[in-house]
């Protein structure tokens, strides 16, 4: 697993449309959606005693939580990731699953000979008998992502921010999603060894500072 720097911060409406404007002048868009843009919709999982979200909350300095996701309410495409965080950097993991294999986990009931799946999916399974993993709730939002290949540096703009509350409907296109509160725009700033000037000036806005913002933890307040 590659482990990067990670800075995010909390802005506004208005502050999205200036960061935009900036990062269209010294960044492309990246390949996914269109022009850049596209829907993300997750769903977490965590142990009954919510692990990861109070590992979030205490800030405790190696953590871990998983997730599956598809982009642009499309299905036929699903991810199962896990997102880590070590002594201050983060770090991630993904492999493609199949919906019958999403399915199972969604139902608590991970395959028990997983031997020819991928190291991640194996993990996975192992965790969800041993810790009880089960889905949480669900978080959508839209992201517009940038890309600068020098320092290999990922930005997004997250917002629209929505919550499933308790529901882990997860296939279902119907399934009611509302507001996570007054579901700010998250920047997020992502790079290897090192962060481009041109970058980080294009992404200073004055009287922001970094943030320890979770969608995830924003959507449990709900559910």
């Amino acid at each position: 697993m590659e482990y990067r720097h990670e800075w995010k911060h909390e802005v506004n409406s208005l502050d999205l449309r200036i960061l935009r404007r900036r990062l269209l002048a010294v960044a492309a868009h990246d390949s996914y959606g269109s022009d850049g843009i596209y829907e993300i919709r997750s769903l977490y999982f965590d142990t009954p005693g919510d692990r990861a979200l109070r590992e979030k909350i205490d800030g405790v300095n190696i953590r871990e939580k998983f997730r599956l996701r598809y982009y642009n309410g499309d299905p036929s495409f699903i991810r199962l990731e896990k997102k880590s965080k070590v002594n201050g950097l983060s770090g991630k993991e993904g492999v493609s699953v199949t919906k019958a294999q999403a399915e199972c986990l969604l139902a608590g009931q991970p395959p028990l000979r997983p031997e020819d799946a991928s190291p991640l999916f194996r993990e996975f399974c192992v965790k969800c008998r041993d810790q009880r993993l089960r889905p949480k709730t669900i978080v959508d939002y839209t992201r517009e992502a940038f890309v600068f290949p020098p320092g290999h540096v990922r930005v997004t703009l997250d917002f629209q921010i929505r919550t499933g509350l308790a529901s882990t409907d997860f296939f279902n296109p119907d399934t009611v999603t509302v507001p996570a509160g007054a579901s700010p725009v998250i920047l997020e700033v992502k790079w290897g060894e090192f962060l481009p000037d041109i970058i980080r000036d294009a992404v200073c806005l004055p009287g922001r500072r970094a943030c320890a913002f979770s969608k995830y933890a924003a959507c449990r307040l709900y559910g």
